[in-house]
């Protein structure tokens, strides 16, 4: 099963508007963005959109290589998570003790572990199996046109912003302080620590495969039938190119990649324009984005591009095509999960992109503690597919 739009039949010239458009989009989001603040932005941009064509010529998604994993105990998927953490590090860890790349000072995503996180990443792993998607999942197929997606991707923003309301107070609740490998054993202890563990994982998920199957999948594939601009690209091939997005926006942002930030963001400005006081929620009263233009945000930007980069890719697949017959069952899920991951990932401080891959390649505790506790929301928010119509 992919998470990229299906392929229907549309002709080539529909095809070529789609990249042509993306592209197009790509150029203006770059050039705003320089102007509103800098070359950095620019290049932002560029490496969202990059991020779009891998995770859609990869269907590099995390809701069902999870999901696959606690049901058929098929780890191929989570082997090439593993394998996209290790690249990551090997470039984080460095950079982060040294407290620079580039020449640019960096850090990292290392934040508090406690009831909240607990809670957010609980309804986080449900959310993701019942929309079907994650954070960058649902970015890169709502760009890549999965109608269904977008209805998710409008539930998660409107679920960020619920969380910024903070109703609950959840911000006040319980919490130990972030601790962070990195600094507690250095760069040189902290990667060599860092790679056995991940080494440990993948040799787990190898085993179990084997132990239910009698053989494990390979993670290598047939690349004769890979082309580069039309897809598709091996599992491998997307983990190596998101661990270089997630390298390359901390060289440029001065820390690690993030995605759900954005949707909160996005809530409140459309919130402010419907009239609703959102600078006076305690959340936003010292965030000076929500006074600025969202092209002034770095997530956002990569954002953009990377919904405009899964919408090229789909085009060079040929594969851009919008279905609008959608069992309401279904739409039905994808906004119950799209409000969960959107309250949840507010209260986890990130999504599996900002709290499992960039809180693992920071070092910090959180982001172990996040994976553990979504792939028992995972576990639940499997069990309820069926409910909804949706298949395993």
């Amino acid at each position: 099963m992919s998470l990229a739009a299906p392929t229907l039949s549309r002709t080539r010239a529909q095809q070529t508007s789609v990249v042509a458009l993306a592209c197009a989009g790509l150029v203006a989001l770059a050039v705003l963005g320089a102007q509103e603040a800098g070359w950095r932005q620019a290049a932002l941009a560029c490496v969202g959109f990059f991020a779009g064509v891998a995770l859609y010529h990869s269907s590099f998604g995390f809701a069902f290589a999870w999901r696959r994993m606690y049901l058929d105990r098929r780890g191929r998927a989570i082997r090439a998570q593993f394998v996209m953490l290790a690249i990551a590090i090997l470039v984080f860890f460095p950079a982060l003790a040294q407290g620079s790349l580039f020449g640019q000072e960096v850090s990292g995503f290392v934040f508090p572990v406690g009831f909240a996180l607990v809670v957010g990443a609980f309804m986080f792993g449900v959310g993701m199996q019942l929309a079907g998607g994650c954070g960058s999942g649902t970015l890169y197929t709502a760009g890549g046109g999965n109608t269904r997606m977008i209805v998710a991707l409008a539930a998660f923003i409107a679920g960020s912003l619920l969380a910024t309301a903070d109703p609950l107070h959840w911000r006040s609740w319980p919490a130990l302080d972030g601790l962070s490998l990195v600094d507690a054993l250095g760069g040189a202890g902290a990667l060599a620590v860092g790679l056995l563990a991940l080494v440990a994982c993948y040799a787990a998920a190898l085993a179990v495969e084997r132990l239910r199957h009698g053989a494990a999948e390979p993670l290598a594939a047939d690349f004769s039938r890979v082309t580069l601009l039309g897809g598709p690209w091996p599992l491998v091939g997307g983990a190596v190119a998101l661990a270089l997005v997630n390298a390359a926006t901390l060289a440029l942002a001065g820390r690690p990649w993030g995605v759900t930030y954005g949707f909160a963001l996005w809530g409140a400005k459309l919130a402010g324009l419907a009239g609703v006081d959102v600078a006076h929620w305690p959340f936003w009263q010292n965030e000076s984005a929500l006074a600025s233009s969202l092209l002034s945000d770095a997530t956002s930007v990569t954002n953009f591009g990377l919904m405009l980069g899964a919408a090229a890719a789909a085009g060079l697949a040929g594969a851009y095509a919008p279905q609008m017959k959608i069992p309401a069952r279904s739409l039905l899920a994808a906004a119950l999960g799209g409000l969960l991951m959107g309250v949840g990932a507010r209260l986890a401080t990130g999504c599996n992109i900002g709290a499992f891959f960039s809180g693992l390649a920071s070092g910090s505790l959180h982001g172990l503690v996040w994976a553990i506790v979504a792939f028992g929301g995972v576990m639940l928010g499997a069990r309820l597919r069926p409910w909804f119509g949706l298949s395993r």
